[in-house]
């Protein structure tokens, strides 16, 4: 059994209530891990017993995901600057004054909003399949996102909603996983029962009309890298069809020193790659 148990804990952000998973001694250096869509602090449930003898890990549900607070979106603002806020003042509230990022799918532009805000706090990045280059994204996968970013209408909503769908989820899983059957149905099952309960397609469909902030900021990410040379480490899914590889590959561009690692798995790489993302990120951030 591991010395360093993972706890499961809530504190109150803007009168709201983020749950987040904790590891690892409190005096250890910080890993902030920021989950995509349309998991939550759940998808970092293998990761964390294997760094949590030598990292402090954090790993909070976003606003409206696993098992945070999710406000009716008639009420609140969904959209990446505010769950970017959130977070932020998260980080204020847990005091966290430096950490190391770990960021993937809709972790990445929430996690590098932080780093804009405070460059001085951010150590290193690991991105898993988390993207910041227009040359990421799949075709096929964005081609109904960025209709409804396009236009929002009934007819460009319906195909995005079949995203949160069980099938949908699924697929976000399965898909380019060298062998599915390493993929437990647990993960996706988990998801699609949260994606489920009522207003959730309310509070996603805000939030992926609101990607298209992302890619405006995109510059300003790729303009952090080259200025402040961040370390970065990126372990990918070589078979995301969401995210692609040469997303992955791009990071070399601002950050020449980029470390990057293509393994043989999905979008959700931590289901078959846990253990040797560990190892790689014992390795890289033990040398920054």
């Amino acid at each position: 059994m591991s010395s360093h148990p993972v706890h499961h804990r809530t504190t109150t952000v803007d009168g709201h209530v983020i749950a987040y998973r904790e590891a690892g001694p409190a005096d250890a250096p910080v890993l902030l891990l920021l989950h995509g869509f349309p998991s939550s602090s759940h998808m970092f449930r293998d990761l964390l017993p294997l760094l949590a003898d030598r990292y402090r890990l954090i790993a909070p549900d976003h606003l409206g995901f696993g098992r945070s607070d999710a406000p009716a979106a008639a009420g609140f603002p969904y959209s990446f600057d505010r769950l970017a806020e959130i977070t932020g003042e998260f980080t204020e509230r847990l005091g966290l004054k430096e950490y190391a990022l770990y960021i993937q799918d809709y972790g990445a532009p929430i996690g590098l909003r932080l780093a804009l805000a405070h460059p001085e706090r951010v150590t290193a990045i690991i991105t898993q399949n988390g993207n910041a280059y227009e040359e990421g994204l799949g075709a096929d996968a964005w081609a109904p996102v960025l209709a409804l970013i396009a236009e929002r209408t009934p007819g460009t909503e319906a195909p995005v909603r079949a995203i949160s769908s069980p099938d949908g989820i699924r697929w976000q899983y399965l898909t380019g996983v060298a062998d599915p059957t390493l993929v437990s149905p647990d993960a996706y099952e988990h998801d699609a029962a949260l994606m489920a309960r009522p207003g959730q397609a309310e509070i996603q469909l805000d939030l992926i009309s609101d990607y298209g902030s992302n890619f405006a900021l995109y510059p300003a990410f790729q303009e952090y890298f080259r200025t402040s040379r961040v370390p970065l480490l990126a372990v990918w899914g070589a078979g995301d069809e969401i995210f692609v590889p040469e997303g992955a590959l791009a990071f070399r561009r601002d950050l020449p020193g980029a470390e990057i690692h293509l393994l043989p798995t999905g979008h959700f790489a931590l289901e078959t790659h846990a253990a040797p993302i560990a190892a790689l990120i014992r390795d890289f951030l033990g040398r920054i």
